[in-house]
């Protein structure tokens, strides 16, 4: 069965490498570029659900979707529109509603910030704004209720944006854990990768 891994909007697919690199039977294990998935079209979060969509429909039989932050919001959309297709679900630093005023704090701050620093990033300055303004009006707060399948809900300890929607996300979703991973922030694939493939092969395997 396959396991899809999912970057976030401030990283590329190689944020996962690591992660991997420490895990079994690799061969089963995808992880696709966000901005390459999108295939030319505008990079709003609609055009990039919908190819999301489209990537993992292709595959055959049930997925297990891991996901971080933005890559935590498509795997937690997808697995509520196509229940019968996720096995699991993981999900890092994820919030099940967009924080509008801390994205509009750090739309101003990507305003004035060269285009060079979006390099690392997962889209370029034009398309962050894009799938920025796109996305606020997102929240999946009643409907993570619908979620069935087993899901982890993981934290780093030091992701303050995120803390208090881990433990939403834990206490509405009914067959969810919740890890919080000490010495770890937001970006657990880098910060941790070796803990962070231990949790996710043992919560695949059970």
């Amino acid at each position: 069965m396959k396991l899809i891994l999912i970057h976030g909007s401030g990283h590329r697919k190689e944020s996962w490498e690591q992660t991997i690199s420490y895990m079994k039977n690799t061969k089963d294990i995808l992880y696709p570029d966000l901005s390459t998935i999108l295939n030319g079209k505008e990079a709003s979060y609609s055009n990039l659900y919908a190819q999301f969509v489209e990537y993992c429909n292709k595959i055959d039989g049930k997925i297990n979707l891991c996901g971080l932050s933005l890559g935590g919001i498509l795997a937690l959309n997808y697995a509520l529109d196509f229940p019968k297709k996720v096995n699991s679900l993981i999900l890092i630093g994820t919030p099940y509603k967009v924080p509008k005023v801390m994205f509009s704090i750090q739309n101003m701050i990507f305003k004035f910030l060269p285009n060079s620093l979006f390099e690392s990033m997962a889209f370029n300055k034009k398309d962050t704004f894009i799938l920025g303004n796109s996305m606020k009006k997102l929240d999946f707060s009643n409907d993570v209720k619908n979620i069935k399948c087993k899901t982890l809900i993981i934290c780093g300890k030091k992701d303050k944006a995120n803390i208090k929607s881990a433990y939403y996300l834990s206490e509405n979703i009914k067959n969810s854990q919740l890890k919080i991973m000490n010495n770890a922030g937001h970006i657990v694939n880098e910060e941790n990768p070796r803990e962070l493939s231990l949790i996710i092969s043992n919560f695949i395997k059970d």
